[in-house]
C-alpha cells in the first residue's frame, strides 16, 4: 500500500476544479479564509502563502497539527480556459443544447437509470431544462401583449380614422409582428444577462459538456489531462511524503481517468510518495451512465483495484449537486471481486455544521456543494484542512474506517461496457 507509516512532513497536492469557468484565485483565497476559520475552531495552526512556478497557479500552506510541522504544496490544474469556450453560445445555441442534451439522456435510457439514485443531482440536470423552457415562454408572452397591445390600439385609430379594410387588417398585423421579435430577445437576453442569480445557463453549459460526446472525452480536455498526468507523474519522483489528488464535482471523474492513465503508465510505482486520491462532491454518474463513456467505465474499474493507491470518496446528502453516498465504481457496473476502492461515506453537513449555520446554508445549493472545501464548526472526521496540511496520508487516517452503511453500489448504469 501507498500508506506508509511515517508522518507526512512534506506534501504536494493537486486539485482538479470541477466545470467552473472562474479564475483560479478564488480557490487559493478560500483555502485560505475557511482554512484560517477551521484552525480557529479545531485549535491548530495553518499558514497560507501565495505561490506557483512555471506559469501554474498555486500557493504553499504550513500546518502545526499534533505538534508536527508540515509543509504542503498546492497546484491547481486548470481547465477553465475549456470552460469559458464551452460556455459562448449564443441564446439559440443554447436552446439547440437543451434540445439535443435532454435527447441524449432520454433517448439513451440514461435520465431513467440516474432517477434511480439521490435525486439531487437529476433535479439540477432538470433545473436549468425547465427554467429555460420557462424563460422561453414568458418571452414569447412578453412579445405577445406588447404585440397585441399595440396593433389593438392601431386598429382602434384605423377603425376611428378610415374604418375597417385590408389596410387596417395588414397594418395591426406588421404592429404585431414587428416588434414581436424584438421584445422576445430583448426579455431573453435580460435573463441571459441575469443568469448570476439563477445559473440556468450554467449549468445547462455544464451538462451539454458532459453529453456532447455521449460520455467520450473531448479532445481538447483529454489533450489537457495528458498534460496533468505527466505533472503528477514528475512530482512523484520528487521529494515529497505524499502526493495527494483532489478532484472536486466534474473534476472527480477527471481525476479517476489521468490517475488510472498514470498507473497504466508507471506499474512499478515506488512506494514513496504515497499516492492517494479524494474525491468530493462527484457526479461521476452523469458522465459513465451514458453509451460511449467506455474509457471512463474502464478507468474506474482499473482505479478501484489497484494497490498502489488510497481512494476516498466524500459526499452528503445535504449537497444536492452531488451523487451522495454512491460508490461510483458500484452504480456503475464495473465493480469486480478485485475492487478495494473508493471507500465511501459521507460529510454528514446536518451534523457536521451547527444547527444554526445549517439553516443558513441548506437552501444555497450551489455553496452547499463547495462545502467539503470549507471550515466545519462541528468537525468530526472530515477535515479538509488536516487532510491536505496535516501529518497523516489518507491512507493513514481512515484506516480502519468503514464506509457509510447507507451507499449505494449495485449497479444501476444501463452501460456498463469497458471497451468500444
Amino acid at each position: 500500500m501507498s500508506a506508509s507509516s511515517t508522518s507526512v512532513r512534506r506534501r504536494k497536492v493537486f486539485y482538479i476544479p470541477g466545470y467552473d469557468p472562474f479564475p483560479p484565485r478564488r480557490y487559493r483565497e478560500l483555502y485560505r479564509t475557511e482554512g484560517a476559520a477551521q484552525a480557529g475552531i479545531s485549535d491548530y495552526g495553518l499558514h497560507v502563502e501565495a505561490g506557483g512556478q512555471d506559469g501554474r497557479f498555486g500557493w504553499h500552506a504550513s500546518g502545526l497539527i499534533d505538534d508536527t510541522r508540515v509543509t504542503a504544496d498546492f497546484e491547481v490544474l486548470l481547465w477553465s480556459d475549456i470552460v469559458r469556450d464551452s460556455m459562448s453560445n449564443s441564446i439559440p445555441a443554447t436552446y439547440w443544447q437543451l434540445l439535443r442534451t435532454s435527447w441524449t439522456y432520454i433517448a439513451s435510457g440514461t435520465l431513467r437509470r440516474l432517477a434511480v439514485l439521490p435525486k439531487g443531482p437529476l433535479i439540477a440536470a432538470l433545473f436549468p431544462i425547465g427554467v429555460l423552457l420557462l424563460q422561453f415562454i414568458v418571452a414569447l408572452l412578453a412579445a405577445h401583449l406588447v404585440g397585441w397591445a399595440l396593433s389593438s390600439v392601431l386598429r382602434a385609430l384605423a377603425l376611428w380614422a378610415i374604418g375597417d379594410g385590408a389596410v387596417a387588417r395588414w397594418g395591426a398585423a406588421l404592429v404585431y409582428w414587428g416588434p414581436f421579435f424584438v421584445i422576445a430577445v430583448l426579455v431573453l437576453r435580460w435573463f441571459k444577462a441575469n443568469d448570476n442569480r439563477i445559473f440556468a445557463y450554467y449549468l445547462m453549459h455544464d451538462f451539454a459538456f458532459s453529453a456532447a460526446h455521449n460520455g467520450a472525452t473531448p479532445p481538447e480536455l483529454q489533450t489537457r489531462m495528458d498534460s496533468f498526468r505527466d505533472i503528477i507523474a514528475a512530482a512523484l519522483q520528487d521529494d515529497y511524503d505524499e502526493v495527494l489528488v483532489v478532484g472536486h464535482s466534474s473534476g472527480a471523474h477527471l481525476a479517476v481517468s489521468i490517475l488510472a492513465d498514470l498507473l497504466r503508465a508507471m506499474p512499478d510505482l515506488p512506494a514513496r510518495p504515497a499516492l492517494s486520491f479524494l474525491s468530493l462532491g462527484q457526479v461521476i454518474p452523469m458522465v459513465s451512465f451514458l453509451p460511449d463513456a467506455h474509457k471512463l467505465r474502464a478507468d474506474l474499474q482499473f482505479l478501484s483495484e489497484r494497490d498502489e493507491i488510497v481512494w476516498i470518496d466524500v459526499t452528503a446528502p445535504g449537497d444536492g449537486c452531488s451523487f451522495a453516498l454512491c460508490d461510483p465504481v458500484g452504480v456503475s457496473g464495473v465493480a469486480t471481486r478485485d475492487k478495494q476502492w473508493p471507500l465511501v461515506f459521507s460529510a454528514q453537513f446536518s451534523r457536521t455544521l451547527s444547527p444554526e449555520r445549517w439553516q443558513e446554508l441548506r437552501r444555497k445549493f450551489f455553496r452547499l456543494h463547495f462545502q467539503y472545501l470549507c471550515a466545519f464548526d462541528q468537525p468530526h472526521d472530515y477535515d479538509y484542512f488536516q487532510i491536505t496540511a496535516g501529518p497523516l496520508t489518507l491512507g493513514q487516517r481512515y484506516a480502519g474506517r468503514p464506509p457509510s452503511k447507507s451507499r449505494i453500489d449495485v449497479a444501476v448504469s444501463k452501460y456498463t461496457s469497458v471497451t468500444p
